[in-house]
């Protein structure tokens, strides 16, 4: 798999139901003319929580995940994980390993904060990282997410809360 260059524009493609389904049961997608770089999509609990919110009547838009695409390449995956709450939206994301260090996740939550941005929904939006994982913090510290204290996250374990108030 050849290497990100860096400066390539990066699109955002939310990723159709069929394949939402294929993910949840744990097989292999058909994106015709893309490829994909080994791991850059999200594992079936991603795909199970979307379609468990789409199912309860959340937008795609608020819960499926994005393709993070250059080129012809699928490089990861970024999302709401569910639809803005009292002005507030959760983010998730993900990048291929043979594609990181390359300003993928940073392009990516950038316009994730652009589209939230531009619905008039969100004042903030967050994020729940892990204190070990030290490259997503960076990702959203170079974006001017802040951090705060360390909270259990949903599935129970230990975070740090990244926010970002969006200007109104």
């Amino acid at each position: 798999m050849s290497q990100f260059p860096r400066g390539e524009p990066l699109t955002l493609s939310l990723l159709d139901l069929p394949n939402l389904h294929r993910l949840a049961r744990s097989e292999s997608v058909d994106l015709e003319d893309f490829l994909i770089a080994d791991g850059a999509l999200p594992p079936p609990r991603i795909a199970e929580h979307a379609l468990s919110q789409l199912k309860a009547g959340a937008p795609a838009e608020w819960c499926v995940p994005f393709l993070i695409v250059s080129g012809n390449t699928v490089l990861g995956t970024c999302r709401f994980r569910s639809a803005p709450a009292d002005g507030c939206v959760e983010i998730g994301y993900e990048v291929a390993a043979c594609q990181r260090g390359r300003g993928i996740a940073t392009q990516a939550v950038g316009q994730l904060v652009q589209i939230a941005a531009s619905t008039g929904l969100v004042q903030r939006v967050v994020a729940h990282i892990v204190p070990e994982n030290v490259a997503s913090s960076k990702v959203v510290a170079r974006l001017g997410f802040s951090r705060s204290d360390a909270l259990v996250d949903h599935d129970g374990t230990t975070v740090a809360l990244w926010s970002l108030l969006i200007a109104t």
